[in-house]
């Protein structure tokens, strides 16, 4: 396809809405794979790709580590692009759009352009009736807030990112590479898309429909102090914190986190956080060659003997002889009778 004055129109434009304290990995991640799909080498000239940052203001957008991003051009014909993808990012970050960007995103609708959801984008495409009868998809962190906020609504935390129609949302995080490599793949080709990656180095573009990685198990347990508990467990798992520690963290004595673990998932914090590490070894043997001793180490196990005799408690073989089955070949991951993530 000419645009006007000879020029060949781009096999791939989008157009980018910041919204304040966006966040900027996701941002950066998604343009660069823009930027080195367009042209040869890394020269980054906007020749099969174009993106432009908009605002209808000149103030810059502030990502939420602090880093000012200006515009690049004001708001574009939605018409003429192919995407228009809004960046989310804090939620409690006060007003995160304009009311000049929301009315856009309400004109790009109109005019059948994709309205794609970065990170908690997704948040804002709903709140602005974008997403009516669509499913989106959100990071298993703001699973939760997704759906206090928006009771019904058809949502998943299981993927990186869905596309629904013309709509499509990602969870963000190192999520958006792989959503940036697909609608390159789509565009313009498979070695397009994995040209970005390998200048990047990175590894192959995973699919919108692989599972984020380790969603905390606590994500359904409506007990907040229980789940917060289960959320630094999984963020400690090599170097395990005291249970004391973890309650100290939460603003209550370790009786108390006990007796709320016994009420809510009927075993004890101690063995929850024990589960955890079992079954992060576990996925570690699956995923990856490194050595049982190894492995036992970064999942909190100084003896590795002690770890051999714990997992194969737990998965009925030993650490030595798990090695390549399949998840269907050994029992789940359980404690106290309930399975979560």
């Amino acid at each position: 396809m000419q645009q006007p004055g000879g020029a060949k129109r781009p096999s791939l434009s989008a157009g980018i809405l910041l919204a304040s304290n966006f966040t900027l990995a996701p941002f950066a991640l998604f343009i660069d794979h823009l930027r080195l799909a367009a042209d040869d080498s890394d020269r980054s000239r906007p020749i099969r790709c174009t993106w432009q940052v908009m605002s209808a203001s000149a103030e810059p957008a502030r990502a939420s580590c602090g880093v000012p991003v200006g515009r690049t051009s004001g708001l574009l014909d939605p018409a003429a692009l192919d995407y228009v993808v809004v960046v989310g990012g804090l939620l409690q970050g006060g007003r995160p759009m304009d009311p000049a960007a929301l009315d856009y995103l309400q004109q790009a609708a109109r005019a059948g352009t994709t309205l794609i959801g970065l990170c908690t984008g997704s948040f804002i495409l709903t709140r602005a009736g974008l997403m009516d009868r669509r499913t989106v998809c959100v990071s298993w962190l703001h699973y939760q807030d997704f759906l206090a906020e928006f009771p019904g609504h058809p949502v998943v935390a299981d993927r990186l990112f869905l596309a629904d129609g013309n709509r499509i949302t990602c969870a963000g995080g190192a999520g958006a590479g792989d959503l940036a490599a697909y609608l390159i793949e789509r565009h313009l080709g498979v070695s397009a898309a994995q040209k970005s990656r390998q200048v990047m180095l990175l590894d192959e573009a995973r699919r919108g429909d692989m599972t984020q990685p380790h969603p905390p198990v606590g994500r359904d347990v409506d007990d907040e102090r229980v789940r917060r508990a289960l959320l630094l467990m999984e963020q400690n798992l090599s170097h395990p914190l005291p249970i004391a520690a973890i309650a100290g963290q939460l603003g209550v004595s370790p009786r108390q986190l006990e007796r709320r673990f016994q009420a809510v998932l009927g075993a004890r914090p101690a063995e929850w956080y024990r589960t955890l590490r079992l079954r992060y070894a576990r996925f570690l043997l699956d995923t990856t060659a490194r050595s049982v001793t190894d492995i036992a180490l970064d999942a909190g196990f100084s003896d590795c003997a002690h770890f051999s005799r714990q997992f194969k408690a737990m998965h009925g073989v030993a650490p030595s002889q798990a090695r390549g089955g399949s998840a269907a070949e050994h029992p789940a991951d359980n404690a106290g009778g309930r399975v979560f993530g």
